[in-house]
């Protein structure tokens, strides 16, 4: 049985001089079958459901990033109609072909540039990625919030965002290729990468440079080389660092006490911590936070 498949227009989108289209969407079954004459990029931010798409139908869940090309039937459905239990919330980004050639503009790497412009010829077809960190998510959030609140230059950091978009998938797709494709060193810096990643989402864990050596295969001696040499600092200075970062961070945008997120950043001892935070911000934990809501103020 043939489905009505309406066509949406990127004119509807794209005005102001804003060439970028970002929405956060709990969807439903009211959403027709579609295709459009613009890219998309979208992300599952929350639940799990299906994606239809063309006459295949896919199982979906929270952190899948999917490339939708321009002529690509397709609609996402929750599980139920029943939204208290079976959500599915997807951010979608939508921009005009157009806007590649712009893009392209921003970089000089060549393998970036063709990738590129393989999607601005449309030799990309449909595809997903599974976002095994986080920086597809961040770059989302990031890209709904720019576009929420339009201020001045918005327009030209939604471009950087959707180019960190464009690179990061295009890491993400090389990282999938057989290793006999992939250069030694190739393999080796991407191994390191997911090795930072480890210690970016684990920091409430004991991250002793033994472990780190354990669960990489790689000898103490070597990890201390590679985070002088990717990083310039020793390893834990690195790691004292990344702690103070995601400490301002939750300061920044949660209330949870200062003892809670000295433990969710890997300090047992309150007053260690203090005395770290302090040393490297400049402010104690809670100096930090009430400086921060004053200026929000």
């Amino acid at each position: 049985m043939n489905r009505l498949i309406t066509t949406l227009k990127g004119e509807i989108y794209f005005h102001n001089d804003m060439p970028i289209y970002v929405n956060r969407v709990t969807e439903s079954f009211t959403t027709p079958m579609h295709k459009h004459d613009f890219i998309e990029f979208a992300y599952i931010a929350e639940g799990s459901g299906f994606h239809y798409v063309g006459e295949e139908v896919h199982e979906v869940r929270k952190g899948q990033l999917f490339f939708i090309p321009i002529g690509t039937s397709h609609i996402f459905r929750p599980v139920s109609v029943d939204k208290t239990k079976h959500q599915l919330i997807v951010y979608n980004c939508v921009f005009p072909l157009q806007l590649l050639i712009k893009l392209s503009e921003f970089t000089s790497d060549s393998h970036v540039q063709q990738f590129i412009s393989s999607i601005y010829n449309g030799a990309e077809s449909y595809y997903f990625l599974l976002d095994t960190g986080d920086s597809i998510e961040k770059l989302f959030m990031l890209l709904h919030r720019e576009y929420s609140i339009q201020r001045a230059g918005s327009s030209d950091y939604l471009c950087t965002l959707i180019l960190q978009l464009l690179i990061t998938v295009h890491r993400m797709k090389q990282q999938l290729l057989p290793s006999h494709s992939q250069s030694h060193s190739t393999r080796k810096l991407t191994q390191f990468d997911h090795l930072l990643t480890y210690m970016e989402q684990n920091l409430s864990n004991d991250l002793s440079l033994s472990h780190l050596a354990q669960i990489s295969r790689w000898s103490e001696r070597h990890l201390q080389r590679l985070f002088k040499q990717h990083t310039e600092q020793s390893f834990t200075r690195y790691l004292q660092l990344l702690r103070m970062q995601k400490s301002c961070e939750l300061l920044r945008s949660t209330a949870f006490k200062i003892s809670t997120i000295a433990e969710m950043t890997g300090y047992k001892d309150i007053a260690s911590y203090i005395d770290v935070f302090k040393r490297n911000v400049g402010n104690t934990p809670s100096g930090y936070r009430k400086a921060f809501l004053q200026q929000q103020a």
